[in-house]
């Protein structure tokens, strides 16, 4: 099949970095008066998604994640030019181990789809479009599908190893970057995660031998050989980064919570492209530095909190800026999602031996590989839940039915029942793909929140209220 004559001119990477390059000169203050004289010079783009990030208050929470994006996409995009291969990875794959190796560049498909879809007027869809004009399924995930198809149609940057982390968590993804690699004729790695608990021992012996064979892997491909002192580095920022994270965990337990729900995509976009780098860390900074500046400055006048939502699997990535503008017109605070549960541990940065355990752990504990990867998927996807919904005191929950997560559509009713049954809360099931605006429009999404928030939330949170 030809590819689509834009496609192949200008790939998904060159048009999100084209956009975060240029919104990258704007200053750290924008003045009101100021924004639509912005918004008009701007790249052809998502013009309502960019109006609302630069909202001076978004603006300034947002700037140095963005920043940070905007690095590991230069690196990438520089990397071939300066002797580094580019790695492709998934989004539950740790990159710092990536970031270790002087040779070697991260690039998430995940990621890359998350920001076509926040940025571009079309969201990325016609790279979806191509894919299924390949023959390809479409019960594929679209999060890897719509940057893979970028690569497959000539038109992307062309990484030069793709390493899959999702056999036995998502094996839609892996045989979708299986197929990717055997197109380009690059090799596949695989960092497979054994169907035993999170607190098993048999089971993390055998995955942190496995992921010891895929580092050896890696320095045979990338023809380095890793050292401690670069390890040693990249772990203590990653220990920084996850001191923050764990702050902010509890700025979120704070009612109201003075943590913006935008910025939820700004912690777990640091963690899945540049965790052990000073830009996440001075990323993850900024976020709590503000949040606990205006938490001060509200003194004794706080914003009002109606109710508080926690997304049980993957939000809407699409029109997502209509989402959080809902949020703040039925004051709802936006807790955040599964992907905030990988739980970062501090890395023992003893020794070579110690740090690399270290990765292993984190790269254990990413979103859906510790849930869906589990021996039961359904009790550790419903455990981290009830843990998160009683440490935030969640009102309600919102479960998208992403159309290719077909695993967790298997589990949904045990977790909904257990979850229930254990904290009181309801949760709302939608059915849509976070990355495709066609399969679920976001002004349905957003009649059936505020039909489920009107007629169950709120009475329900008002009869607990009464209760003596």
């Amino acid at each position: 099949m030809q590819g689509n004559t834009t496609m192949e001119s200008e790939g998904l990477f060159e048009r999100v970095y084209e956009r975060l390059n240029m919104i990258s000169l704007l200053p750290e203050k924008i003045a009101e008066n100021a924004l639509e004289g912005i918004i008009e010079i701007l790249p052809t783009g998502n013009v309502d998604a960019a109006r609302f990030m630069l909202q001076p208050a978004r603006w300034e929470i947002s700037r140095a994640s963005l920043l940070s994006i905007l690095t590991w996409l230069d690196e990438a995009k520089k990397a071939k030019q300066e002797g580094r291969k580019i790695v492709l990875l998934p989004f539950n794959f740790p990159p710092e181990i990536i970031h270790a190796f002087e040779s070697l560049s991260p690039m998430t498909s995940e990621v890359l789809s998350t920001l076509a879809a926040m940025l571009l007027e079309t969201g990325g869809e016609e790279y979806w479009d191509y894919a299924m004009g390949l023959g390809l399924p479409d019960h594929l995930c679209s999060g890897n599908t719509i940057e893979l198809a970028s690569i497959l149609a000539g038109a992307d940057l062309r990484p030069d190893v793709i390493l899959s982390a999702t056999p036995g968590g998502c094996d839609v993804n892996a045989k979708t970057h299986e197929f990717a690699a055997h197109c380009i004729d690059v090799p596949q790695l695989f960092l497979e995660k054994p169907p035993y608990d999170s607190n098993s021992q048999r089971g993390r012996q055998i995955y942190f031998r496995n992921f010891r064979k895929l580092v050896k892997d890696l320095e045979k491909i990338s023809g380095e050989t890793l050292q401690e002192e670069s390890l040693r580095r990249v772990a203590e920022k990653a220990n920084q980064a996850t001191e923050i994270y764990y702050e902010l965990w509890e700025l979120r337990k704070l009612i109201p919570c003075p943590i913006p729900g935008s910025s939820v995509f700004l912690v777990y976009g640091s963690r899945f492209s540049m965790w052990g780098r000073d830009e996440a860390v001075q990323s993850l900074k900024k976020v709590l530095e503000i949040c606990k500046r205006d938490l001060r400055d509200e003194g004794d006048s706080p914003r009002e909190e109606v109710a508080r939502v926690l997304w049980v699997y993957l939000p809407f990535y699409y029109e997502s800026y209509l989402y959080y503008e809902w949020l703040e017109t039925n004051r709802v605070a936006h807790i955040g999602d599964a992907l905030l549960l990988f739980f970062p541990q501090i890395i023992d940065t003893g020794s070579y031996d110690s740090i690399i355990d270290g990765f292993a752990e984190s790269a254990w504990n990413m979103g859906m590989t510790r849930q869906m990867g589990a021996g039961s998927m359904s009790l550790q996807w419903t455990e981290d839940l009830v843990y998160a919904v009683k440490e935030f005191n969640i009102d309600f929950a919102i479960y998208c039915g992403h159309h290719s997560c077909k695993q967790t559509w298997s589990a949904f009713n045990i977790m909904r029942n257990e979850l229930r049954k254990r904290t009181g809360v309801p949760v709302l099931c939608l059915q849509g793909d976070a990355w495709i605006s066609r399969m679920a429009p976001m002004d349905t999404v957003l009649d059936e929140m505020s039909s489920y928030l009107r007629n169950v939330v709120l009475p329900a949170k008002k009869g607990r209220a009464d209760l003596p």
